[in-house]
């Protein structure tokens, strides 16, 4: 496993960008640690207790829990406390320096802290104000609350895990905040483009309904996309109960033809050349209306040989497969140690730790991981300073934030 210091010097494609971040727990911090990732500066605003996710698991000193770690390099870490009229003062200072501004607030709590849309481009016209909530802002959901669980149910991820097990099951990830934070990264960089090309700033939202129901659609609107629903919603092929690893005589394997091509060299591997000829399963629409049957061959042959034997066989056929690995297995993977993909760190307080590289690759302006996670409030005298904010200022609201911990503390 490789060691690597952070990397000086800030090349990124985003580089030159300031990022105001106001977003807490998983979906914002993913979109800004990903723009971090790739060269800009993002300033993380914290409440005085801190992200929420500070104090998710293990961790050897207060407020620097292991989530943290994990989705929060590349930033500085700046404490404010916006229910006080100088903290939103300073916050205003710091929007006039900013490119972008992102929060994962719902619009009527923005609107209160007067850091809505309309107040902030009144500072900076050319300002990109971001944000991701459940729903549109425009809707009767508007203010509703949203986590992940509740959209995984909302947008039909649940009742998909349903459909294979008899009832419905979230997945274990939060896999909504983390596809749509990854969905609010990619809409700040267009939105950046198109004020590079126009000068222009502009509102952008992520509404985690939308977007969810977006990615599980793509392939099960099925008959819905010809409006002719009783054709079934759902792509069969995911539903089949046989659609999981398939045992063999030591293990699991995971494999998958796609062209009719592949499904005949399949065939063969498995000893089955006939199915090739057979016309329920010779073409593609065919064994999708035998893919029950299909797939249950399948599970019989593989059950008669071991993983490493097929997947012998299978790689001189040339067809996609691998053996089922838990996190143990990932971290000892082949080709992820040839990639150097998992990296031990260095932290100036938390010691040596692991996290992983950035996964996107550039020819000519890649990203780096330049910073580790920040301690709380540990860059806040840096970046006032930097907007303007004399030390009297800075100052004073940094002494009312250690005076109420004092006397939290006593």
């Amino acid at each position: 496993m490789t060691e690597r210091a952070p990397q000086p010097g800030n090349a990124g494609p985003l580089s030159g960008f300031r990022i105001i971040d106001l977003t807490t727990n998983v979906l914002g911090p993913v979109a800004t640690q990903i723009l971090g990732d790739m060269g800009a500066d993002v300033v993380k605003i914290e409440a005085p207790e801190g992200d929420h996710t500070r104090h998710v698991g293990p961790s050897r000193s207060e407020a620097m829990g292991v989530f943290f770690l994990n989705i929060n390099r590349n930033k500085r870490s700046v404490v404010l406390d916006l229910k006080k009229p100088k903290a939103r003062e300073a916050l205003s200072r710091l929007i006039e320096t900013a490119d972008v501004f992102v929060h994962s607030m719902r619009p009527d709590a923005a609107k209160r802290l007067g850091i809505d849309y309309q107040t902030l481009t009144r500072l900076n016209p050319k300002l990109v104000y971001a944000s991701a909530s459940g729903y549109r802002p425009a809707s009767s959901r508007r203010n509703w609350p949203a986590f992940d669980d509740v959209i995984q149910g909302l947008s039909g991820i649940a009742s998909m895990n349903g459909r294979n097990i008899g009832e419905p099951r979230y997945f274990p990830t939060v896999i909504a905040d983390k596809h749509c934070g990854y969905v609010l990264s990619s809409a700040i960089s267009m939105a950046l483009l198109w004020r590079e090309r126009t000068g222009e700033g502009q509102e952008v939202h992520v509404p985690m309904m939308e977007s969810m129901v977006t990615f599980n659609m793509l392939e099960h609107l099925w008959g819905g996309v010809l409006d002719e629903p009783e054709l079934g919603l759902g792509y069969s092929r995911m539903f089949t109960p046989h659609r999981r690893p398939y045992r063999t005589i030591d293990g699991y394997i995971c494999l998958l033809a796609n062209t009719d091509e592949q499904w005949h060299r399949l065939f063969n591997v498995i000893g089955c050349p006939e199915m090739g000829k057979d016309p329920r399963y010779a073409k593609v629409n065919a064994r999708s209306r035998n893919i029950d049957a299909v797939y249950a061959i399948l599970a019989d042959r593989m059950a008669q040989e071991t993983t490493d034997e097929w997947r012998r066989r299978l790689d001189e056929a040339d067809i996609p497969n691998g053996p089922v690995q838990d996190f143990d297995d990932l971290l000892n993977d082949p080709y992820l140690e040839e990639t150097h993909f998992f990296q031990k760190v260095s932290h100036p307080t938390e010691g040596r730790y692991m996290t992983t590289a950035i996964p996107v690759e550039f020819s000519k302006s890649g990203g780096t991981i330049r910073r580790l996670a920040p301690r709380l409030g540990e860059h806040t005298q840096e970046v006032l300073r930097g907007c303007g904010l004399s030390d009297t200022e800075i100052d004073a609201l940094t002494q009312t934030r250690s005076a109420e911990k004092v006397l939290v503390n006593t």
